[in-house]
Protein backbone atom coordinates (compact mmCIF):
# COMPACT_ATOMS: atom_id res chain seq x y z
CA UNK A 1 0.00 0.00 0.00
CA UNK A 2 1.69 3.35 -0.69
CA UNK A 3 2.26 5.88 2.30
CA UNK A 4 1.40 9.45 1.54
CA UNK A 5 2.14 12.34 3.86
CA UNK A 6 -1.25 13.60 3.80
CA UNK A 7 -4.25 12.39 2.23
CA UNK A 8 -7.49 13.88 1.82
CA UNK A 9 -10.60 12.41 1.58
CA UNK A 10 -14.01 12.92 0.56
CA UNK A 11 -14.33 16.56 -0.61
CA UNK A 12 -16.28 17.32 -3.63
CA UNK A 13 -13.75 17.85 -6.57
CA UNK A 14 -11.48 16.25 -8.69
CA UNK A 15 -11.39 12.39 -5.98
CA UNK A 16 -9.14 11.84 -2.84
CA UNK A 17 -5.35 13.44 -3.11
CA UNK A 18 -2.46 11.98 -1.59
CA UNK A 19 0.41 13.80 -1.47
CA UNK A 20 4.15 13.18 -0.71
CA UNK A 21 6.84 15.31 -0.61
CA UNK A 22 4.95 18.44 -1.23
CA UNK A 23 4.00 17.34 -4.14
CA UNK A 24 0.19 15.48 -5.40
CA UNK A 25 1.53 11.84 -6.03
CA UNK A 26 -2.41 10.58 -6.36
CA UNK A 27 -5.72 12.08 -7.49
CA UNK A 28 -8.52 9.51 -7.74
CA UNK A 29 -11.97 8.01 -6.19
CA UNK A 30 -11.43 6.42 -2.32
CA UNK A 31 -7.66 6.08 -2.91
CA UNK A 32 -5.95 3.75 -1.18
CA UNK A 33 -3.14 3.49 1.00
CA UNK A 34 -1.87 5.20 4.81
CA UNK A 35 -1.15 8.20 5.81
CA UNK A 36 0.75 10.25 8.73
CA UNK A 37 -1.97 12.47 8.27
CA UNK A 38 -5.73 12.08 6.93
CA UNK A 39 -8.12 14.91 6.65
CA UNK A 40 -11.64 13.94 6.52
CA UNK A 41 -13.14 16.35 4.09
CA UNK A 42 -16.49 15.26 3.59
CA UNK A 43 -19.23 18.37 3.20
CA UNK A 44 -16.38 20.69 1.67
CA UNK A 45 -15.07 21.70 -2.07
CA UNK A 46 -11.21 20.93 -3.15
CA UNK A 47 -9.71 23.21 -5.23
CA UNK A 48 -6.31 24.15 -6.32
CA UNK A 49 -4.66 27.37 -4.24
CA UNK A 50 -5.15 30.44 -5.62
CA UNK A 51 -2.79 32.03 -7.65
CA UNK A 52 -3.04 35.75 -7.27
CA UNK A 53 -1.42 36.86 -9.69
CA UNK A 54 -1.60 41.21 -8.91
CA UNK A 55 -0.90 42.04 -5.25
CA UNK A 56 1.12 45.03 -3.76
CA UNK A 57 3.11 43.93 -1.16
CA UNK A 58 4.90 47.07 -0.96
CA UNK A 59 7.98 45.99 0.60
CA UNK A 60 10.73 46.94 0.97
CA UNK A 61 10.31 50.42 1.80
CA UNK A 62 6.24 51.01 2.36
CA UNK A 63 6.04 47.89 4.82
CA UNK A 64 3.45 50.61 6.64
CA UNK A 65 1.27 50.39 3.75
CA UNK A 66 1.45 46.41 3.46
CA UNK A 67 4.52 43.68 3.64
CA UNK A 68 5.31 40.13 3.24
CA UNK A 69 3.61 39.03 6.49
CA UNK A 70 0.83 40.98 6.64
CA UNK A 71 -0.13 40.39 3.15
CA UNK A 72 0.33 37.23 2.46
CA UNK A 73 -1.04 36.28 5.91
CA UNK A 74 -4.39 37.41 4.10
CA UNK A 75 -3.64 35.11 1.21
CA UNK A 76 -3.25 32.27 3.00
CA UNK A 77 -6.21 33.06 5.06
CA UNK A 78 -7.97 33.59 1.42
CA UNK A 79 -6.84 30.54 0.00
CA UNK A 80 -3.87 31.18 -1.84
CA UNK A 81 -0.84 29.59 -1.83
CA UNK A 82 0.72 31.98 -4.50
CA UNK A 83 1.11 36.11 -4.73
CA UNK A 84 2.93 37.57 -7.38
CA UNK A 85 3.69 41.06 -6.26
CA UNK A 86 3.74 44.28 -8.90
CA UNK A 87 7.28 46.23 -8.81
CA UNK A 88 5.56 49.58 -8.02
CA UNK A 89 4.76 49.88 -4.53
CA UNK A 90 7.91 49.00 -2.86
CA UNK A 91 10.63 51.64 -2.31
CA UNK A 92 12.89 51.52 -4.44
CA UNK A 93 10.10 50.13 -6.68
CA UNK A 94 11.37 46.55 -9.18
CA UNK A 95 12.84 48.44 -11.70
CA UNK A 96 16.83 46.59 -11.83
CA UNK A 97 18.75 44.44 -10.15
CA UNK A 98 19.31 45.40 -7.00
CA UNK A 99 15.69 46.25 -6.01
CA UNK A 100 14.36 42.39 -7.00
CA UNK A 101 17.71 41.28 -4.40
CA UNK A 102 16.29 43.80 -1.93
CA UNK A 103 12.13 42.21 -2.86
CA UNK A 104 13.10 38.67 -2.56
CA UNK A 105 15.09 38.77 0.41
CA UNK A 106 12.03 40.33 2.23
CA UNK A 107 9.36 37.49 0.49
CA UNK A 108 12.35 34.66 1.33
CA UNK A 109 12.30 36.30 5.39
CA UNK A 110 8.55 36.30 6.08
CA UNK A 111 6.13 35.26 3.12
CA UNK A 112 3.13 32.46 4.52
CA UNK A 113 3.19 31.70 0.98
CA UNK A 114 5.16 30.91 -2.23
CA UNK A 115 5.26 34.18 -4.20
CA UNK A 116 6.77 35.90 -7.65
CA UNK A 117 7.76 38.74 -9.07
CA UNK A 118 6.40 41.17 -11.65
CA UNK A 119 9.84 43.43 -12.88
CA UNK A 120 8.79 47.42 -13.82
CA UNK A 121 8.88 49.25 -17.09
CA UNK A 122 9.58 52.76 -16.40
CA UNK A 123 11.28 55.29 -18.62
CA UNK A 124 14.85 54.88 -18.47
CA UNK A 125 15.27 51.43 -17.51
CA UNK A 126 15.62 49.34 -20.89
CA UNK A 127 18.82 47.74 -20.11
CA UNK A 128 17.13 47.11 -16.72
CA UNK A 129 14.93 44.86 -18.22
CA UNK A 130 17.86 42.31 -18.51
CA UNK A 131 18.80 41.49 -15.16
CA UNK A 132 15.16 41.38 -14.26
CA UNK A 133 14.86 38.51 -16.90
CA UNK A 134 18.04 36.92 -15.70
CA UNK A 135 17.10 36.92 -12.13
CA UNK A 136 13.53 35.39 -12.84
CA UNK A 137 10.83 37.89 -13.09
CA UNK A 138 7.23 36.58 -14.37
CA UNK A 139 7.02 39.64 -17.24
CA UNK A 140 6.93 43.40 -16.80
CA UNK A 141 4.66 45.91 -15.46
CA UNK A 142 3.78 49.39 -16.95
CA UNK A 143 1.12 52.24 -16.35
CA UNK A 144 0.34 54.06 -19.26
CA UNK A 145 -1.44 56.68 -16.55
CA UNK A 146 -0.25 58.47 -13.92
CA UNK A 147 0.80 55.31 -11.00
CA UNK A 148 0.13 57.33 -8.25
CA UNK A 149 3.45 56.70 -7.17
CA UNK A 150 5.94 59.31 -7.90
CA UNK A 151 9.23 57.16 -8.21
CA UNK A 152 7.23 54.76 -10.82
CA UNK A 153 6.75 57.25 -13.56
CA UNK A 154 4.28 56.25 -16.66
CA UNK A 155 5.46 54.91 -19.80
CA UNK A 156 4.80 57.14 -22.75
CA UNK A 157 4.50 55.30 -26.03
CA UNK A 158 7.76 54.88 -26.93
CA UNK A 159 9.20 53.67 -23.89
CA UNK A 160 6.34 50.91 -24.04
CA UNK A 161 6.90 50.15 -27.64
CA UNK A 162 10.86 49.72 -26.92
CA UNK A 163 10.23 48.08 -23.64
CA UNK A 164 7.62 45.94 -25.44
CA UNK A 165 10.41 44.46 -27.40
CA UNK A 166 12.72 44.09 -24.82
CA UNK A 167 10.29 41.90 -23.08
CA UNK A 168 9.96 39.47 -26.35
CA UNK A 169 13.02 39.13 -26.95
CA UNK A 170 12.90 37.60 -23.34
CA UNK A 171 10.00 35.26 -23.99
CA UNK A 172 7.62 37.50 -21.34
CA UNK A 173 4.66 39.25 -21.20
CA UNK A 174 4.35 42.84 -20.36
CA UNK A 175 1.48 43.69 -18.35
CA UNK A 176 -0.43 47.39 -18.52
CA UNK A 177 -2.14 49.66 -16.69
CA UNK A 178 -4.56 50.52 -19.05
CA UNK A 179 -5.67 54.08 -19.22
CA UNK A 180 -5.22 56.92 -21.30
CA UNK A 181 -2.91 59.41 -19.51
CA UNK A 182 -4.30 62.29 -21.48
CA UNK A 183 -7.76 62.08 -21.19
CA UNK A 184 -7.60 60.82 -17.70
CA UNK A 185 -4.81 63.48 -16.42
CA UNK A 186 -6.87 66.31 -18.49
CA UNK A 187 -10.31 65.64 -16.17
CA UNK A 188 -8.80 65.38 -13.04
CA UNK A 189 -7.18 68.45 -12.96
CA UNK A 190 -10.68 70.70 -14.71
CA UNK A 191 -12.23 68.57 -11.59
CA UNK A 192 -9.70 69.40 -9.15
CA UNK A 193 -9.56 73.06 -10.27
CA UNK A 194 -13.41 73.50 -9.86
CA UNK A 195 -13.22 72.22 -6.22
CA UNK A 196 -15.44 68.82 -7.72
CA UNK A 197 -13.36 66.37 -5.29
CA UNK A 198 -16.21 63.99 -4.50
CA UNK A 199 -16.77 60.11 -5.61
CA UNK A 200 -18.92 61.05 -8.64
CA UNK A 201 -16.50 63.71 -9.86
CA UNK A 202 -13.77 60.61 -9.09
CA UNK A 203 -15.99 58.55 -11.52
CA UNK A 204 -16.26 61.16 -13.98
CA UNK A 205 -12.69 61.49 -14.23
CA UNK A 206 -12.15 57.90 -15.30
CA UNK A 207 -14.37 57.10 -18.03
CA UNK A 208 -14.98 54.19 -19.92
CA UNK A 209 -13.39 56.10 -23.37
CA UNK A 210 -9.84 56.45 -21.38
CA UNK A 211 -9.95 52.41 -20.36
CA UNK A 212 -10.70 51.08 -24.12
CA UNK A 213 -8.32 53.30 -26.30
CA UNK A 214 -5.81 52.46 -23.88
CA UNK A 215 -6.29 48.80 -24.46
CA UNK A 216 -6.67 49.11 -28.30
CA UNK A 217 -3.29 51.41 -28.51
CA UNK A 218 -1.64 48.50 -25.65
CA UNK A 219 -2.68 45.75 -28.76
CA UNK A 220 -1.53 47.33 -31.57
CA UNK A 221 1.84 47.92 -29.98
CA UNK A 222 2.53 44.58 -28.50
CA UNK A 223 1.34 43.30 -32.06
CA UNK A 224 3.97 45.14 -33.85
CA UNK A 225 6.32 44.80 -31.49
CA UNK A 226 5.82 41.01 -31.23
CA UNK A 227 5.00 40.94 -27.40
CA UNK A 228 2.92 38.82 -25.24
CA UNK A 229 0.13 41.05 -22.95
CA UNK A 230 -1.71 41.38 -20.54
CA UNK A 231 -4.17 43.53 -19.25
CA UNK A 232 -4.80 44.20 -16.00
CA UNK A 233 -7.79 44.98 -14.18
CA UNK A 234 -10.49 45.43 -16.83
CA UNK A 235 -13.65 47.13 -15.35
CA UNK A 236 -15.70 46.94 -18.69
CA UNK A 237 -17.45 44.36 -21.12
CA UNK A 238 -15.96 46.37 -24.08
CA UNK A 239 -12.36 45.91 -22.58
CA UNK A 240 -12.66 42.38 -22.77
CA UNK A 241 -14.08 42.60 -26.07
CA UNK A 242 -10.71 43.80 -27.59
CA UNK A 243 -8.88 41.13 -25.92
CA UNK A 244 -10.81 38.62 -26.92
CA UNK A 245 -11.27 40.25 -30.74
CA UNK A 246 -6.57 40.60 -30.82
CA UNK A 247 -6.89 37.10 -29.76
CA UNK A 248 -8.52 36.21 -32.32
CA UNK A 249 -6.69 37.07 -34.96
CA UNK A 250 -3.97 35.51 -33.47
CA UNK A 251 -2.30 38.14 -31.21
CA UNK A 252 -0.96 36.65 -27.65
CA UNK A 253 -2.75 39.17 -25.57
CA UNK A 254 -4.93 38.08 -22.07
CA UNK A 255 -6.58 40.22 -18.80
CA UNK A 256 -8.18 39.78 -15.76
CA UNK A 257 -10.68 41.51 -13.70
CA UNK A 258 -10.99 41.42 -10.20
CA UNK A 259 -13.66 40.93 -7.78
CA UNK A 260 -15.04 44.85 -7.11
CA UNK A 261 -15.55 44.90 -10.71
CA UNK A 262 -18.03 41.87 -10.54
CA UNK A 263 -19.31 43.04 -7.36
CA UNK A 264 -19.49 46.24 -6.62
CA UNK A 265 -20.91 49.17 -8.87
CA UNK A 266 -20.53 53.08 -9.46
CA UNK A 267 -23.47 53.20 -7.06
CA UNK A 268 -21.77 51.30 -4.20
CA UNK A 269 -18.98 53.72 -4.55
CA UNK A 270 -21.14 56.61 -4.22
CA UNK A 271 -22.33 55.17 -0.94
CA UNK A 272 -19.05 53.53 0.59
CA UNK A 273 -16.51 56.52 -0.86
CA UNK A 274 -12.80 56.38 -0.71
CA UNK A 275 -12.41 52.80 0.93
CA UNK A 276 -14.32 51.67 -2.71
CA UNK A 277 -12.05 54.07 -4.63
CA UNK A 278 -9.89 52.31 -7.43
CA UNK A 279 -8.34 52.90 -11.17
CA UNK A 280 -9.99 51.76 -12.97
CA UNK A 281 -12.96 52.63 -11.37
CA UNK A 282 -16.73 50.75 -10.24
CA UNK A 283 -18.68 50.92 -13.10
CA UNK A 284 -22.32 50.84 -13.67
CA UNK A 285 -24.24 47.61 -13.08
CA UNK A 286 -24.52 46.46 -16.84
CA UNK A 287 -20.36 46.27 -16.65
CA UNK A 288 -20.48 44.01 -14.02
CA UNK A 289 -23.23 41.95 -15.89
CA UNK A 290 -20.78 42.03 -18.97
CA UNK A 291 -17.87 40.98 -16.75
CA UNK A 292 -19.79 38.00 -15.30
CA UNK A 293 -21.06 36.79 -18.60
CA UNK A 294 -17.26 36.64 -20.16
CA UNK A 295 -15.95 35.00 -17.24
CA UNK A 296 -18.49 32.55 -17.97
CA UNK A 297 -18.01 31.77 -21.24
CA UNK A 298 -14.03 32.48 -21.03
CA UNK A 299 -13.62 35.12 -22.84
CA UNK A 300 -12.31 36.94 -19.62
CA UNK A 301 -9.75 34.15 -18.43
CA UNK A 302 -8.46 35.57 -15.07
CA UNK A 303 -9.61 37.15 -11.95
CA UNK A 304 -6.72 38.53 -9.35
CA UNK A 305 -7.73 40.56 -6.33
CA UNK A 306 -5.16 43.86 -7.03
CA UNK A 307 -4.90 43.88 -3.63
CA UNK A 308 -3.62 47.65 -3.13
CA UNK A 309 -3.34 48.65 0.24
CA UNK A 310 -2.30 51.92 2.02
CA UNK A 311 -2.30 53.75 5.35
CA UNK A 312 -5.94 54.69 6.68
CA UNK A 313 -4.53 58.76 6.93
CA UNK A 314 -4.34 57.72 2.65
CA UNK A 315 -8.64 57.21 2.55
CA UNK A 316 -9.16 60.61 4.48
CA UNK A 317 -10.15 63.53 2.89
CA UNK A 318 -11.65 64.72 -0.50
CA UNK A 319 -12.25 61.39 -2.67
CA UNK A 320 -10.41 63.06 -5.73
CA UNK A 321 -7.56 62.85 -3.47
CA UNK A 322 -7.61 59.94 -1.59
CA UNK A 323 -5.05 56.51 -2.18
CA UNK A 324 -6.96 54.79 -5.47
CA UNK A 325 -6.61 51.27 -4.42
CA UNK A 326 -9.17 48.21 -2.75
CA UNK A 327 -7.81 45.86 -0.18
CA UNK A 328 -8.23 42.81 -1.21
CA UNK A 329 -6.04 39.72 -0.59
CA UNK A 330 -8.17 37.63 1.75
CA UNK A 331 -11.80 37.62 0.33
CA UNK A 332 -11.02 36.63 -3.27
CA UNK A 333 -11.73 33.25 -3.36
CA UNK A 334 -14.89 33.34 -0.99
CA UNK A 335 -16.07 36.36 -3.12
CA UNK A 336 -16.23 34.87 -6.89
CA UNK A 337 -17.11 31.35 -5.78
CA UNK A 338 -19.72 32.35 -3.26
CA UNK A 339 -21.09 34.42 -5.67
CA UNK A 340 -22.69 31.32 -7.09
CA UNK A 341 -22.14 32.63 -11.00
CA UNK A 342 -19.81 30.15 -11.87
CA UNK A 343 -19.21 26.58 -11.79
CA UNK A 344 -16.23 25.26 -9.36
CA UNK A 345 -14.81 24.32 -12.11
CA UNK A 346 -14.43 27.12 -13.68
CA UNK A 347 -13.96 29.32 -10.48
CA UNK A 348 -10.32 27.15 -10.08
CA UNK A 349 -9.57 27.97 -13.44
CA UNK A 350 -9.90 31.76 -13.50
CA UNK A 351 -8.31 32.25 -9.87
CA UNK A 352 -5.52 29.80 -10.24
CA UNK A 353 -5.29 27.09 -13.53
CA UNK A 354 -5.07 29.98 -16.13
CA UNK A 355 -2.91 32.96 -14.17
CA UNK A 356 -0.18 29.83 -13.36
CA UNK A 357 -0.38 29.11 -17.00
CA UNK A 358 0.25 32.24 -18.42
CA UNK A 359 2.88 33.03 -15.78
CA UNK A 360 4.43 29.67 -16.60
CA UNK A 361 4.50 28.76 -12.74
CA UNK A 362 5.35 24.94 -13.11
CA UNK A 363 3.43 23.18 -10.59
CA UNK A 364 0.97 25.95 -9.48
CA UNK A 365 -2.77 26.03 -10.27
CA UNK A 366 -3.75 22.47 -10.22
CA UNK A 367 -4.69 19.19 -8.79
CA UNK A 368 -2.55 16.21 -10.65
CA UNK A 369 -0.08 14.02 -9.96
CA UNK A 370 3.50 15.77 -9.72
CA UNK A 371 1.79 19.30 -9.42
CA UNK A 372 3.12 21.18 -6.20
CA UNK A 373 0.29 20.35 -3.52
CA UNK A 374 -0.87 23.62 -3.27
CA UNK A 375 -4.80 23.40 -2.01
CA UNK A 376 -7.80 24.75 -0.23
CA UNK A 377 -10.17 23.16 1.26
CA UNK A 378 -13.90 25.85 1.29
CA UNK A 379 -17.47 25.16 3.21
CA UNK A 380 -19.53 26.94 0.44
CA UNK A 381 -22.42 26.21 3.19
CA UNK A 382 -21.31 28.98 5.57
CA UNK A 383 -22.32 32.30 5.76
CA UNK A 384 -20.14 34.54 7.73
CA UNK A 385 -20.26 38.46 7.75
CA UNK A 386 -17.02 39.74 6.79
CA UNK A 387 -16.05 41.67 10.00
CA UNK A 388 -12.40 43.80 9.56
CA UNK A 389 -11.07 41.77 12.65
CA UNK A 390 -11.09 38.60 11.02
CA UNK A 391 -8.84 40.40 8.26
CA UNK A 392 -5.08 39.48 8.31
CA UNK A 393 -3.88 42.10 5.97
CA UNK A 394 -1.75 45.05 7.76
CA UNK A 395 -4.81 48.05 7.58
CA UNK A 396 -8.23 46.28 8.12
CA UNK A 397 -9.90 48.20 5.60
CA UNK A 398 -12.30 46.84 3.29
CA UNK A 399 -15.08 47.57 0.85
CA UNK A 400 -16.46 44.15 1.77
CA UNK A 401 -16.27 44.55 5.42
CA UNK A 402 -20.10 44.18 6.62
CA UNK A 403 -20.87 41.48 3.73
CA UNK A 404 -22.10 38.12 3.68
CA UNK A 405 -19.46 35.70 2.48
CA UNK A 406 -20.82 32.58 1.38
CA UNK A 407 -18.06 30.54 1.05
CA UNK A 408 -15.17 29.99 3.74
CA UNK A 409 -12.02 29.13 3.44
CA UNK A 410 -11.48 26.06 5.89
CA UNK A 411 -7.78 25.08 5.64
CA UNK A 412 -4.71 26.42 3.35
CA UNK A 413 -2.30 23.85 2.27
CA UNK A 414 1.43 25.09 0.59
CA UNK A 415 3.13 22.19 -1.04
CA UNK A 416 1.61 19.86 1.38
CA UNK A 417 1.67 21.97 4.84
CA UNK A 418 -1.08 23.42 6.25
CA UNK A 419 -0.21 27.07 6.82
CA UNK A 420 -4.42 28.33 7.41
CA UNK A 421 -6.65 26.21 9.34
CA UNK A 422 -9.35 26.79 12.08
CA UNK A 423 -9.49 30.69 11.20
CA UNK A 424 -5.55 31.01 12.07
CA UNK A 425 -2.02 30.74 10.20
CA UNK A 426 -0.58 27.70 11.06
CA UNK A 427 3.41 27.29 11.54
CA UNK A 428 6.34 29.33 10.36
CA UNK A 429 6.64 31.53 7.40
CA UNK A 430 8.26 28.83 4.63
CA UNK A 431 7.17 30.52 1.21
CA UNK A 432 9.94 30.86 -1.66
CA UNK A 433 10.52 32.29 -4.42
CA UNK A 434 8.91 30.53 -7.34
CA UNK A 435 10.31 31.38 -11.29
CA UNK A 436 8.62 30.76 -14.82
CA UNK A 437 9.83 28.03 -16.77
Amino acid sequence: MTAFDLLIRGAAGPGDVGVGDGVIAAVGPELEGAAREEVDARGLELLPGVVDAHVHLNEPGRAGWEGFATGTAALAAGGATTAVDMPLNAHPPTVDGAAFDAKRDCGMRASHVDFALWGGLVPGNLEAMDELAERGVVGYKAFMADSGIDDFAAADDLTLYEGMRRAAAHGLPVAVHAESREITSGLHARAAAAGRTEMRDWLDSRPIVAETEAIARAIHLAETAGCALHVVHVSTGRGVALVAEARARGADVSCETCPHYVLLTEEDAERLGAVAKCAPPLRPAAELEALWGALADGSLPMVASDHSPSPPALKEGPVLHAWGGIAGAQTTLALVLGAGRLPRERVAEALAGFPARRLRLAGKGRIEPGADADLVLVDRAARDELRAEDLQQRHRVSPFVGRTLRARVVRTILRGRTVFSGGRLVGEPFGRLVTPT
